[in-house]
């Protein structure tokens, strides 16, 4: 093969990502980025057109692309113009995940189209999920040239590849074909103003190089986009990948030129692909990048296998079926979001936080992963606040069920609920659950450091895997708990099957509730007793008691269950409030330290939110930190990392759960005061504000409002729905009465 210059970033006055970028040390901020993704694997899009994260073939699989851990080797798949004085913005298409960005200049607008295949009920294109990441991009006005660059690498930038290009013969090129719109009502008509679809027709046809990546170790791929029935297959797939494109033309028969071009990147892994090409109005090129059916149905024995896959995932391409594609996506997620039931306040932003835990549910099992990126700083710095989020989380998960059936989309539930009883009917030696699971209900997560990776910012290490696995935490049962009663109660009564797999946790409960864990914060130090994991405790048995007197279940052990229950509760009462300092406590041991955490008391019904502790309790909260409180600008850290051992080094942001959860909690408390409720709607408000420009939300956010820690993070947008909700539903009601305490 011919040697070709290294790969090296265009010019300033060239390139419209540098301006971005050149502030953070060549990174974005995590903000700039938009997600997509089709429920088994998603992808980041920054604002200036490149894709620097994706884990392909699923969720947990190894990255492809990771430029966003490691500027020089992570690899990417950037679409941006070359010219320099560039606007960028970027939005979903109507209720949707369909992320575009637009790129506006003097001499021309151009606009990509991002999208992950999802298929629609009686599809007339495709009745199959295609695994197919689309790229569209199209001059709308005037004209203005792009650069297109792949380079991806593979196995978390670990795995060397070889790049063909491939070139079909004069007479194997596929001719020029007329596009004719065929649906007088096509939700193109309303979207896509600027495709001319209805016109006398306009050529199309498929480039004649395709792209080729071979990683030097591949797994079998047969079977990973249906099922991925194995963790090993999905947590250490490695495939071939290859990079397609389709040439739209303009009305008047004028297509544009596109051609790949080998370039060594500086990673020294392999060879991506390059094109420079310019578009008028009207013209557009679709790039289609996937697992090659070639390496996909090697492990195929039969023929018939052969032909039935390459029915499925390898029909023929033109840019009419590239277009149904983006309709019947568009479609699913309008369909969906359709049941939403919700009207009440903050609604664009309730429905796009619902569209993100919905894209972050894995479809097979309905596991809800926790975040789609690993190893996203919570800090800058060498503090090693870095994890790996790309798993299912009991407690994540559960309140990600409460959260959509508060909006009455009730088949999430149902989903999640298989997954539980999956993980019910696998319980641990001693009859207790592990705190997460992989997202088809493994255990094995082992934790590992990438040392040849530098990290977000240069804040290594990078970890995949998460030790924190085998962690004893008991608030996990009550978070479960309350799901199930509230899906007993919303959605469908609970199976007797289910109930005896739920009855048998309260029981573990009953056994194990006066043992210390490690929180819901996962501290790396030692273990103590956790107010919040006592609160949890007492859900659990208070929802497992409800269920027994709403259904009539059996259960010969209910008296013992009340007993623990009553027990917990006035043990809190007693062992975790500071008397003198007039909160409760982060833990029984720990006295002096306060955690936002105890916020959930009035959210559980554990107090009400009007007691006078809850009321002392908040208030300590809502002080700034250098008066004894955890407070900044309406932004609530968890707990003082000066003053709790969690086994880590470093500060953090501020966490986006905490700050909505003292929202509901002040909705909560607004019966009695009327400022809280005032209070609670400017939380909600500036919280909103801090969301990036789609309405996604990291974990935390620090004191200069930039986003911290993995990204876009379910914890956040679940805690933005219920307090939404809650703090609606307080607003609508009766006018509190006028401050009196």
């Amino acid at each position: 093969m011919s040697s070709f210059p290294s790969h090296s970033p265009r010019s300033d006055d060239e390139r419209v990502s540098v301006t971005m970028r050149r502030n953070l040390d060549g990174y974005l901020p995590i903000d700039q980025y938009g997600i997509i993704g089709n429920l088994r694997t998603a992808a980041l899009v920054g604002m200036d057109g490149s894709i620097d994260f994706m884990c392909w073939p699923e969720f947990d699989s190894p990255s492809v692309f990771c430029r966003m851990l490691d500027k020089h080797k992570g690899g990417h798949f950037s679409i941006s113009p070359t010219c320099g004085m560039i606007t960028c913005k970027q939005q979903y298409l109507p209720f949707s995940n369909v992320l575009s960005t637009k790129f506006l200049g003097e001499e021309g607008v151009g606009v990509v189209t991002d999208f992950m295949h999802r298929p629609r009920p009686n599809s007339r294109s495709h009745r199959h999920m295609l695994p197919w990441l689309v790229r569209s991009v199209e001059a709308i006005r005037g004209e203005m040239e792009f650069e297109m660059e792949c380079f991806p690498a593979f196995d978390y930038a670990r795995a060397k590849h070889q790049l063909e290009i491939q070139v079909a013969p004069p007479n194997e090129t596929p001719l020029p074909e007329m596009h004719v719109a065929d649906a007088e009502n096509s939700i193109f008509q309303s979207v896509f103003m600027h495709w001319d679809l209805a016109g006398e027709g306009a050529e199309s046809h498929v480039g004649s190089q395709r792209a080729i990546f071979t990683p030097e170790r591949t797994t079998h791929a047969a079977g990973m986009t249906a099922t991925a029935e194995s963790d090993h297959a999905a947590q250490t797939a490695v495939h071939q990948m290859d990079l397609r494109y389709v040439v739209g033309c303009a009305g008047t028969g004028s297509c544009p030129l596109v051609e790949f071009k080998p370039v060594d990147y500086t990673s020294g892994l392999g060879q991506g692909v390059t094109a420079r090409f310019r578009l008028h109005e009207g013209q557009r090129v679709v790039f289609i990048l996937r697992t090659t059916p070639e390496g996909a149905t090697e492990s195929m024995k039969q023929d018939s296998e052969v032909s039935l896959f390459r029915s499925r995932y390898d029909p023929p391409l033109n840019m009419k079926m590239v277009e149904n594609l983006l309709e019947d996506t568009l479609l699913y997620w309008l369909t969906w979001i359709r049941s939403c039931s919700y009207s009440g306040r903050w609604l664009e932003n309730v429905e796009r936080s619902a569209l993100i835990l919905k894209l972050m549910t894995y479809e097979p099992t309905g596991a809800v992963v926790a975040a789609v990126t690993f190893s996203l700083p919570e800090a800058i710095g060498d503090h090693g606040r870095n994890w790996d989020y790309r798993f299912t989380w009991v407690r994540d998960s559960a309140f990600t069920m409460y959260a959509l059936m508060r909006l009455g989309l009730n088949h999430e539930a149902r989903q999640y609920m298989s997954f539980v009883g999956r993980i019910c009917r696998s319980k641990n030696p001693d009859g207790g659950l592990q705190i997460m699971y992989t997202l088809r209900g493994g255990r094995d997560m082992p934790e590992l450091i990438l040392p040849h990776l530098e990290g977000y910012r240069g804040c290594a290490p990078v970890r995949i895997g998460n030790g924190a696995a085998d962690h004893l935490q008991l608030d996990i049962y009550g978070e479960l708990m309350d799901a199930v009663y509230l899906y007993n109660k919303f959605s469908n009564p609970l199976s007797y099957d289910e109930w005896v797999d739920i009855r048998a946790l309260v029981d573990y409960v009953c056994d194990n509730y006066d043992q210390p864990d490690m929180g819901i914060w996962e501290v790396r130090g030692r273990k103590q007793n956790f107010t919040y994991s006592k609160i949890q405790c007492w859900v659990a048995l208070d929802r497992g008691i409800r269920l027994v007197e709403k259904r009539d279940f059996p259960c010969r052990t209910l008296d013992r269950w009340r007993q623990t229950r009553d027990h917990i509760y006035e043990e809190v009462m007693e062992r975790a409030w500071n008397p003198r300092l007039e909160f409760f406590g982060q833990s029984y041991e720990n006295l002096d330290t306060l955690d936002a955490a105890v916020l959930a008391m009035p959210l559980v019904i554990f107090l009400d939110g009007t007691d006078p502790r809850m009321i002392k309790t908040m208030r300590r909260i809502m002080l700034p930190p250098h008066k004894g409180g955890l407070t900044v600008n309406n932004l609530v850290f968890r707990y003082n990392v000066v003053e709790t051992d969690d086994g880590l080094s470093g500060e953090e942001g501020t966490f986006s759960l905490c700050t909505f959860w003292l929202a509901e909690a002040l909705s909560r408390a607004s019966r009695i005061d009327i400022t809280f409720l005032y209070k609670a709607q400017v939380i909600i408000d500036e919280m909103i504000m801090y969301g990036n420009h789609v309405g996604l939300f990291s974990e935390e956010i620090d004191k200069a409002g930039k986003h911290l820690g993995n990204f876009p993070q379910a914890f956040t947008h679940i805690a933005l729905i219920s307090a939404a909700f809650n703090v609606d539903r307080a607003l609508k009601q009766k006018k509190p009465q006028q401050p009196g305490l």
